[in-house]
């Protein structure tokens, strides 16, 4: 048996995909744009869920589009074509949308499904590259995908197809949670475990506050400073006003850069930065630590309008719910 060389075998798979993609991007700028506006109005008008179905490898496709559109502010459920012939038919309510994916457009599983849509008026979008067959003919909106070369050499395994069919599920999905206004809060309810959702938090539900706050007066000496700098282990301190605003904020940088003065002398006033970074309870977590690896600072100060300190987040609690 002859090896093929591997890389040369999976640089013409992804050129083949890649032209699928291609394919697929001026199929929207061109005829396909008006049946993804509709099925974009249909599903925002639906009262229940989109049903997403499919067999083969357009079944699994289909299954991670469903978790996709439930993940971004779409109900939805993956029934399995074969599965709705024994029984899971009744998992699709009148209140419902099914979108179909199948290439062909005739697998044999797929006909009770297109039949129950169709005797209880339940609106079908399809996914396929067939417009003549049973599927398109029945649908209510046919999302027709352009019918590309496969990366397999034989043309069998549904390589490009499935990708472009992943690609308009996914183009689909943003392009509802775009129509819903579905926000960044709204995508850490459904995404509250692991890093995703670690870097969904909001600096105000894992900043210090209170006594914990490292907090002096303007004027305060520096061996006082260092005293609370000592105790509150955050590695700086700040500086207030009168008003109880922001006044500055000295850190371990600040002593370090001072060392050639004679520190016993001073006051926090002569050594703090007069500018420290400072941001608001709602920034996310994601933010807070492009910030701190934008500047190389440790800590940001959680500020309200007026400048005054609310809390203090630093890069080791960013590190420790995991998005560091």
């Amino acid at each position: 048996m002859t090896l093929t060389d591997p890389v040369h075998s999976a640089l013409r798979t992804l050129a083949t995909e890649k032209r699928g993609l291609e394919a697929l991007e001026a199929a929207l700028q061109n005829g396909l744009a008006e049946p993804l506006t509709r099925a974009v109005e249909l599903i925002s008008n639906i009262t229940g869920r989109v049903i997403v179905t499919g067999v083969g490898k357009s079944g699994h496709i289909g299954a991670k589009l469903a978790a996709t559109f439930a993940s971004t502010g779409t109900p939805a459920s993956f029934v399995h074509a074969a599965e709705a012939n024994h029984g899971d038919l009744g998992m699709i309510a009148g209140n419902d949308l099914v979108i179909a994916l199948s290439k062909g457009g005739e697998s044999a599983e797929l006909r009770n499904i297109l039949s129950y849509t169709r005797r209880f008026s339940i609106p079908l979008v399809s996914l396929t590259c067939s417009p003549e067959s049973s599927l398109a003919r029945a649908s209510d909106v046919v999302l027709l995908l352009p019918n590309e070369e496969e990366a397999c050499p034989h043309g069998l395994a549904p390589t490009t197809s499935t990708l472009m069919q992943l690609a308009i599920g996914d183009a689909l999905a943003i392009a509802l949670l775009e129509a819903r206004g579905f926000t960044a809060t709204d995508f850490h309810t459904f995404h509250p475990g692991g890093k995703l959702g670690a870097g969904l938090t909001h600096v105000k539900d894992i900043m210090h506050t209170g006594e914990r706050l490292p907090l002096v007066p303007s004027g305060t000496s520096m061996p006082e400073a260092v005293q609370v700098l000592s105790r509150k282990h955050f590695g700086c301190v700040i500086v207030l006003n009168e008003e109880g605003t922001i006044a500055g904020i000295v850190t371990e940088g600040d002593m370090a850069r001072n060392l050639t003065r004679n520190l016993g002398e001073l006051t926090v006033d002569d050594v703090m930065t007069r500018t420290p970074k400072t941001i608001p309870p709602e920034t996310l977590a994601t933010a807070a630590l492009a910030l701190i690896n934008k500047h190389s600072i440790g800590a940001l100060i959680i500020a309200d309008a007026e400048k005054r300190p609310l809390g203090l987040v630093h890069f080791h609690d960013l590190l420790r719910i995991g998005v560091a």
